[in-house]
């Protein structure tokens, strides 16, 4: 549909951005002046012992390269999806239980579970690991170890949904289409203190933010956690299911083209040539460190974004076309969708981004300026410190083995006509480019409505 909207308005191009002069030109330059972000050493800081044991192995000849250099979280990954003998059977056992209509993003977040995106999580929290997600960012299990969990994933249901279920231990969920699609065992129902919720996961509780207007304030003052089994393998039918690869398969695809490394790159907006640039130059250093076929996991969000992000049909249209022009390698490069809903929480959210990851294969994870960020709702300027990231990724317990990797800053170079990483020694020949303003300017230049359309 809308992709040839963003052929016209490109430059030359299908994803290098007509960068023009305007006022936000001074603004955007001066805030970038103020950080360091842009003055990262090569990947070498970031290799551990556990890399440099797979560069040893990789240099054999005699033994098959595999891509799991990294455990999925927690242990194997959960498959909840009911085996195919089992299915009659299970259906009619949750036709006698009470039932809970999902919204659609509820459904989004069966589909994350169930395939592990998770792991090792096996329905919505209960309540004591909805407090340790929400309070620690983390959950412990029974052995003691750790694993990063930032994000509650839960599923909220009203007084009447309460009343209904009242002590059946079981609950069938139904889909937005009223098919049945999944049962939830051995229920428990806690309060949800919304105010508690939003005020832990954003930092604010300003009116504006988009995940919380679309999903918490409507929702229900009850949390119904349990154990999750699912009918069917969640399908949108919508043209893109051919991309919604589950960890389990992403694994399998990174052995078969043999990769020795995989860095994860998430996006919720038009691939620009500032990340073309970005992609390429960190394949070529991970070459130069010594690994022989570094593959690129380009993993755009196809959950709920908010109303002005680029609709997933046009970004996925877009991705495949910089892959057939060869801005990127098909070979080393693999596109898949990551079906999470996107909560714009910063710092807290770029966490659970970063350990879906690993459950997907990936040793390694690219992170930007303001990662998972915004504007601030009611003020102008940004929600979160843009560097702060990046700072927390290093830190965040449960990800010490994801070898994070902080992208130097990468602008229009007036000078040179083309995309290059910023030299904050000569700041006034560069400009800057966001996704979000890459769709504000396609937007702007097609007049056309559809660029608006929410997910939700």
């Amino acid at each position: 549909m809308a992709l040839t909207i963003i052929k016209s308005h490109l430059n030359n191009t299908h994803y290098l951005v007509n960068f023009q002069q305007n006022s936000t030109r001074r603004n955007q330059n001066t805030r970038i002046q103020t950080k360091h972000i842009f003055h990262f050493n090569s990947l070498q800081h970031f290799i551990n012992l556990s890399m440099k044991k797979s560069l040893s192995s990789s240099s054999s000849s005699s033994s098959l390269i595999k891509s799991s250099l990294i455990d999925p979280d927690g242990g194997p990954l959960v498959d909840l999806v009911v085996p195919e003998n089992e299915k009659a059977l299970k259906k009619k056992e949750a036709e006698s239980m009470p039932k809970l209509k999902l919204s659609k993003i509820d459904l989004e977040w069966v589909h994350v579970i169930s395939e592990g995106w998770a792991n090792p999580l096996k329905g919505f929290m209960r309540e004591d690991e909805y407090l340790q997600s929400m309070h620690f960012n983390f959950l412990r299990l029974n052995d003691g170890n750790i694993v990063n969990m930032s994000l509650p994933i839960v599923l909220a249901i009203d007084d009447k949904d309460k009343e209904t279920i009242g002590l059946s231990s079981d609950v069938g969920l139904i889909a937005p289409d009223g098919n049945l699609i999944a049962i939830l065992r051995s229920v428990q129902i806690y309060k949800h203190n919304k105010e508690e919720r939003i005020a832990r996961i954003w930092g604010t509780t300003a009116p504006g933010l988009p995940y919380v207007e679309e999903v918490i304030t409507p929702a229900g003052n009850w949390l119904i956690g349990g154990d999750l089994e699912v009918l069917e393998p969640i399908k949108y039918n919508d043209g893109l299911d051919h991309y919604r690869l589950s960890p389990r398969e992403l694994r399998k695809e990174f052995d078969k083209r043999q990769a020795d490394a995989v860095f994860a790159f998430q996006l919720r907006n038009p691939v620009h040539n500032g990340h073309a640039l970005l992609m390429n130059d960190t394949r070529r250093r991970l070459l130069e460190m010594g690994y022989k076929n570094p593959i690129l996991l380009l993993h755009p969000l196809g959950g709920f974004v908010k109303a002005d992000d680029v609709p997933l049909d046009v970004r996925m249209e877009q991705h495949s076309k910089v892959l057939e022009d060869g801005v990127l390698d098909p070979e080393t490069t693999i596109v898949a969708i990551f079906p999470s809903p996107m909560h714009y929480a910063g710092p807290t959210e770029v966490q659970w981004h970063a350990k879906a990851r690993i459950n997907a294969g990936a040793n390694f994870y690219i992170v930007g300026r303001d990662p998972a960020g915004m504007s601030h709702p009611t003020e102008k300027r940004d929600l979160y410190d843009p560097d702060h990231g990046k700072k927390v990724l290093s830190m965040a317990p449960g990800l010490e083995k994801l070898n994070i990797l902080p992208f130097k800053v990468a602008a229009y170079d007036k000078t040179a006509k083309k995309m290059a990483f910023f030299d904050p020694s000569r700041a006034q020949d560069f400009l800057f480019i966001s996704g979000t303003k890459l769709c504000s300017l396609v937007e702007k230049k097609s007049k056309s409505k559809s660029w608006r359309n929410s997910h939700a």
